[in-house]
């Protein structure tokens, strides 16, 4: 059963417009640009703040589910009986209800921090946390190299939000036919693909029925993210870091980097890549 998600006034416009003037050919030109949308969210469990991102203000609900498997604040969806989406003052709340038991484990660990569109692991305190043993994946049928081609060289009909404005990365979903099925953007590579594996868990979609796509350069938290949520292959159009590669080796996880419809680099359990 879904939570029941409700929202009320919304006042964060996803990609504004603003009148800018552009230096071009030695003169000042008058235009009108579209911006991406940024304000801060907070995130509050049965009352009590937990932490605060700044997120596109856009599918918020799909953000808050994915957040909250992602940090394993609950095991499953199912556990959060209520999302509320709200605005404030200074930015936007999502209230979300869960279980007691999973609430009185949240305060252990609480943390209360403002984190940037680039954080995935602000105000964590210790290696142990931020490092934390990744499952291991299963086994999984393999992917023709031409399907992931396929599903790159769709990708940016999808991305409406970074059409617009040119500032937002995007985190899809894409199955073993290279259909792109799912994408949700956002000004923070973090928060899209928390927005994802949100709207995933929602609509009833498998991590391990396909694979993920990723606009930005693929660091360790993408991967601890990404393997979290069952994907067991990681398709990046940028670079990855050198424990991410790590990470995602020691998980199971094929990652793929500087992802083009061209081509890509395989970097770890290439046996899920067939010619």
């Amino acid at each position: 059963m879904e939570p029941t998600a409700r929202r009320r006034r919304r006042g964060h416009p996803v990609a504004p417009s603003r009148a800018v003037r552009r230096y071009q050919d030695g003169r000042f030109v008058e235009r009108i640009e579209t911006i991406a949308g940024e304000c801060a969210t907070a995130l509050v469990y049965n009352g009590d703040s937990f932490a605060v991102m700044m997120t596109t203000p856009e599918h918020l609900e799909d953000f808050a589910v994915g957040f909250t498997l992602a940090e394993g604040i609950v095991a499953d969806a199912q556990e959060i009986s209520a999302i509320t989406v709200e605005d404030v003052v200074l930015g936007v709340e999502i209230r979300l209800t869960i279980p007691a038991r999973r609430m009185d484990a949240l305060l252990d660990r609480r943390r209360n921090v403002t984190a940037g569109t680039s954080c995935g692991m602000c105000g964590i305190l210790s290696i142990e946390r931020a490092l934390r043993a990744l499952p291991a994946l299963p086994p999984s049928p393999s992917i023709p190299g031409s399907v992931v081609q396929q599903a790159l060289a769709a990708l940016p009909e999808h991305q409406a939000v970074n059409h617009q404005t040119g500032a937002a990365h995007a985190a899809a979903f894409a199955d073993r036919d290279g259909r792109v099925v799912l994408l949700r953007e956002d000004v923070g590579r973090h928060n899209a693909l928390d927005k994802l594996t949100g709207a995933m868990a929602r609509a009833g979609l498998l991590a391990a029925d396909g694979f993920l796509l990723l606009t930005s350069r693929c660091s360790t938290e993408m991967v601890q993210k990404a393997a979290l949520a069952g994907f067991p292959v990681v398709v990046a159009i940028s670079a990855p870091t050198t424990l991410a590669v790590e990470l995602a080796d020691a998980a199971g996880l094929t990652l793929i980097g500087f992802a083009r419809p061209s081509g890509f680099n395989v970097y770890t359990h290439e046996q899920r890549i067939t010619l």
